[in-house]
């Protein structure tokens, strides 16, 4: 495949109404081109395959030819014709009636002498032929046939109107897309930081081919200054360009005075100067503080999706694979990492050192370039033939052990796997101090915040669960995403969905003491309620805008991606076939980009049973429409009917469709429910389905483990008989299947399928539960009622469904240790238990709690609170301002990040209104708290009653400073924006979020977070006008 030709498709269907305009990216206005085409001058045609599709927001409407639009002439022109009662002159028999209303009087057969009506009759006539050659008079160009009035031929051509360069001029280019003219071939890059004064200049020269005849070079830019600028044609001279900018696009442009030609090399040199940024995108600097008090300053990268063009100019797409050679000045003090291994320093004038590193063995994407100027520490270790280190400050190496030897384990295990080896010579792995992501897969130099990669000693279980997950991630990286890249942003689930999905496979082997399989079943919950609303969005979905391409990191991309592949595999015949199917993808496609066709494609081909169904005409229903199937289920005599539908929680204004997947639906029933052997399989393609099932069966339960991506509705009948069953006997189910059982009665009640009486008769059967996984589940869903019937007021209500809970899970809470646990799945059980008893005030929780952090108080830090626990014993300390005043000082001072984050969530937890007021200004600030912090701290204040007030109030007055911090679109606002509007129920606090941003226009309101906001309140609103009077009556 060719990389470069992506947009064929979309060019072949360029609709003739619309003018390409990337300028306007508010609704378009009209304009008429033949009064004002003086005003829009002409550029050359554009070379055909730099003609792309844009979204409707960013094209001009021609007055007089949109969809259902006549012109004058044509309007006049079909007026007389109805005059004359012709219906041959219809325009299209879907705007007008099959035949004409008119019908003629049949002649008489004598001569008689006229009457009145006939004189009238006549005068009418005349009256209708000379309008018909008065209309044929003005109207010259319009023929009468068979197929009615053609368009005049007095048409003006649509011409491209361009964009204005900084310097005034036109820019010769108005789309969102780069033109795929010139392909970049390699980058000489030089950078000199100044860490004092935070800038750097920097040197960029791009070897490039010509692809197809042009006379200009579009490429990326952002905030660089440029200084100097030259081109050079194969081995000619280097001759100074101008440099055009066109900054809402982040564009510069050289245009040439000959024209290229394919097949062409070409030279251009870029120098130029730049500010290190102070957000945590492109060439950024950051800053620690050690134990003693001493300040050290850093700089490092993050480019991934659009910040590349921040620290070099370059073709900034996904599909501009390169090779990269990158050259660092720096000061002695601070080491630089790369990509590539260090090939060479040279000593400079000045005491400067000149670190030049070797070039790239592989063509990459831009957003996969990385490089870090700072004073960090490393342990190595070589395996398979790669050198693997681990990077921190100084002062924290001691906690970097772990994450070298599990990332020696997954990448011996990723090696056999694919059967590709790693390509690089070294794989570093960076703790960075300041560091907004849970990392990035940069290759050969992935970066991490420090939560995610260090780990102490004495670490929980729980603790390492989350180090390992996220180096597994980022190690699948190398080979989805590095190796084979998507082809553009709108595919990015083929980076994220495998990346995940590859996480806890790899986890459940090379660690499965980490019991990885309950936290993929819990986000496999998290991203089906999201991708229930109607503002969620397909897997493979169009992307053009800066906002949309950071909208795309999300639970869709990431968590529903895993769970489509999770069910394919499944689903799959015999064990090895996904597993080949990918190794042929990414041997096929190693080095290019693809599109998700390309993955199912290689997926079909290596299909080991004939009677097997294609799996591209199965996955591309779950990946080119949005949201899930609800499949429900009838029983009459021995026939079982399976229906499905759309699972849609909000049907106002959504467009309803006849949406259908091709599930595979797996299912067990009472004679043979736990086994992987007691599974069957029907294959749902259409939209119902029946097969045979003995009388006798009494229960039937769908969706085997929960590994499909579907809801079950099993009617009143059934949800019965399967409470029956978990009452006689709870472990007549797999702990997966009790837990889907609880999400899936929940969700339906959201829909309003079920009562929410239904709900509470299945949770009957939870006294007699004791895993992790349902009780998580039924603990989050109650939870979340819980809190809305609280900062609703509804203050009788909480109070006994506070009573409730407990009486449901007390035994459970009490029984819970307080000491060292080593299950990972027992310490998630009694964290989540733990946590709800304290936050319901459950005294002998809270007694528990205060007791052990006096004990950690008296020992100075010493004596150890067990991972899993410290999260709610500060907590419960942060409730008393003596406390909290303690806790702050051990949050300033505490050198071990888990253990510092949960002390800030620990602070944060307060409902004294002047410390919630100062921990929200302080991670704005970014200074007593670092401002990468900040959604963690807003995710945590809202559980408060007065907290979740405050927050609205906060995000309102400093929107223009977080979207400042944080791009728009990207996961921070979308977690920030979630955070403080999800708990809003009433039709006053709708009415204030819908205000808000509505008037931000460009900044922020048509975000897909906002609308999933407004979605969210809608159907808080909904449920508890549905359910209040249950409630009442039930509690």
């Amino acid at each position: 495949m060719d990389p470069f030709d992506s947009n064929s498709a979309e060019r072949a269907n360029l609709p003739r109404n619309m003018i390409e305009n990337s300028m306007f990216e508010e609704e378009p206005d009209v304009v008429d081109l033949a009064k004002d085409s003086a005003a829009f001058p002409t550029f050359p045609a554009l070379d055909p395959d730099e003609v792309v599709f844009e979204p409707r927001s960013s094209r001009l409407l021609v007055r007089g030819l949109g969809e259902n639009e006549m012109d004058e002439d044509e309007e006049d022109c079909e007026s007389s014709a109805r005059l004359l009662g012709m219906s041959f002159m219809n325009r299209s028999t879907s705007h007008r009636p099959n035949s004409s209303p008119y019908t003629r009087q049949n002649p008489p057969r004598s001569c008689s002498r006229p009457s009145a009506r006939t004189m009238v009759v006549c005068v009418l006539f005349l009256v209708i032929v000379a309008s018909m050659t008065m209309v044929l008079y003005f109207l010259p160009g319009c023929t009468f046939t068979k197929a009615g009035c053609r368009r005049p031929n007095k048409t003006t051509p649509q011409e491209t109107v361009y964009p204005i360069a900084t310097n005034g001029e036109l820019f010769p280019w108005a789309q969102f897309r780069l033109p795929h003219s010139i392909r970049p071939l390699s980058y000489n890059l030089t950078l000199c930081p100044d860490l004092d004064n935070m800038t750097f200049t920097g040197r960029t020269v791009i070897n490039m081919y010509v692809l197809h005849n042009t006379k200009r070079i579009i490429l990326h830019s952002d905030k660089l200054h440029f200084t100097k600028s030259t081109f050079k044609l194969g081995d000619g001279e280097a001759s100074d360009v101008t440099i055009l900018e066109y900054k809402p696009k982040q564009q510069i442009a050289v245009k040439l005075s000959a024209e290229l030609k394919a097949g062409q090399y070409c030279v251009l040199t870029l120098d130029y100067t730049a500010n290190l940024s102070h957000t945590y995108g492109g060439f950024y600097n950051s800053s620690y503080t050690d134990k003693d008090g001493n300040k050290s300053v850093l700089a490092a990268t993050q480019f991934e999706p659009l910040s590349a063009r921040e620290a070099f100019p370059c073709f900034d797409e996904p599909a501009f694979k390169a090779t990269f050679l990158i050259t660092i000045n720096r000061k002695p003090n601070y080491i630089t990492l790369s990509n590539m291994p260090l090939a060479k320093s040279t000593q400079l004038s000045g005491g400067l050192i000149q670190d030049e590193f070797e070039k790239t063995t592989v063509n990459m994407s831009t957003y996969l370039v990385a490089f870090i100027i700072a004073n960090f520490t490393p342990i190595s270790k070589n395996v398979s033939k790669t050198q693997v280190s681990v990077y921190s400050v100084p002062e924290k190496k001691e906690h970097t052990d772990y994450a070298l030897e599990t990332t020696s384990k997954l990448l011996e295990f990723y090696n056999n796997f694919f059967e590709i080896d790693y390509p690089l010579k070294k794989l570093d792995l960076v703790a960075i101090p300041d560091f907004l992501a849970g990392a990035m897969e940069n290759w050969g130099l992935i970066t991490f915040r420090e939560t995610s990669l260090l780990v102490d000693k004495q670490s929980s279980p729980l603790e390492k669960q989350v180090v390992a997950s996220v180096i597994a991630h980022e190690l699948a990286h190398q080979w989805f995403g590095n190796l084979v890249t998507m082809s553009w942003w709108n595919d990015l689930w083929l980076n994220e969905g495998f990346a995940t999905y590859m996480q806890y496979m790899s986890l459940q082997t090379v660690l499965p003491q980490l019991d990885i399989g309950n936290l993929f079943l819990a986000v496999r919950f998290r991203a089906m309620d999201k991708d229930a609303l109607n503002s969620s969005h397909a897997v493979s979905t169009e992307v053009n805008t800066a906002e949309q391409v950071e909208e795309m990191f999300d639970s869709v991309s990431y968590e529903k991606g895993a769970s489509i592949l999770l069910m394919l595999n499944t689903s799959l015949p015999g064990d090895q076939q996904f597993r080949k199917g990918i190794i042929q993808y990414l041997k096929q496609f190693s080095g290019l980009n693809t599109d998700t066709d390309d993955l199912w494609n290689s997926l079909t081909q290596v299909e080991v049973s004939t009677q097997h169904q294609n799996v591209s005409e199965m996955m591309s229903s779950w990946t080119s429409q949005k949201g899930f199937p609800l499949v429900t289920v009838s029983r009459k005599g021995d026939q079982v009917t399976l229906t499905q539908e759309h699972f849609l929680l909000t049907s106002d204004n959504a467009i309803r469709t006849s949406s259908l997947w091709n599930i595979p639906v797996t299912y067990v029933n009472d004679r043979c429910s736990l086994a992987p052997e007691c599974r069957q399989v029907f294959n749902l393609k259409t939209k119902t389905g029946t097969f045979k099932l003995p009388e006798s069966v009494k229960w039937l339960k769908l969706n085997y483990r929960n590994t499909g991506f579907y809801i079950v509705h099993y009617g009143d009948e059934g949800w019965a008989a399967l409470k029956d069953a978990l009452s006689n006997n709870v472990s007549v189910l797999t702990h997966e299947d009790r837990a889907a059982l609880i999400h899936n009665i929940f969700a339906l009640s959201r829909l309003g399928r079920v009562s929410f009486n239904q709900v509470l008769t299945l949770l009957n059967y939870m006294s007699n539960e004791t895993e992790t996984t349902p009780v998580m589940e039924a603990l989050l869903q109650l939870n979340s009622i819980y809190r809305l019937l609280d900062k609703r007021q509804e203050h009788g209500l909480a109070a006994r469904m506070k009573n409730y809970i407990l009486q449901s899970f007390g035994s459970l809470m009490d029984n819970q240790t307080w000491g060292e646990q080593e299950s990972v799945s027992k310490q998630e059980l009694r964290a989540a238990l733990l946590e709800m008893a304290c936050s319901l005030n459950q005294e002998n929780c809270i007694q528990h709690a205060k007791a052990q952090f006096k004990q950690y108080i008296k020992s100075n830090g010493t004596l150890r609170i067990p991972g899993d626990l410290q999260r709610v014993v500060f907590t419960v300390a942060a409730q008393s301002d003596e406390d909290w005043e303690t806790l702050l000082h051990m949050y300033e001072h505490a050198t071990y990040d888990a253990e510092k984050r949960k002390m800030l969530q620990g602070l944060a937890s307060t409902q004294n209104t002047r410390q919630l007021v100062w921990m929200l200004k302080a991670g704005l600030n970014g200074k007593n708290i670092q401002a990468q912090e900040l959604p963690l701290v807003i995710n945590t204040v809202i559980n408060g009653f007065a907290g979740y007030l405050f927050v609205w109030d906060f995000v309102q007055e400093n929107w223009d400073r977080l979207i400042e911090k944080f791009p728009l679109g990207s996961f921070a606002i979308q977690s920030i924006v979630k955070s403080a509007t999800s708990q809003f129920s009433t039709q006053a606090h709708l009415d204030q979020v819908q205000g808000f941003f509505s008037g931000l226009k460009q900044r922020g309101s048509q975000m897909r977070s906002v609308q999933e906001a407004l979605e969210t309140i809608r159907l808080n609103l909904r449920w508890m006008d549905r359910n209040l009077p249950t409630l009442r009556k039930w509690l």
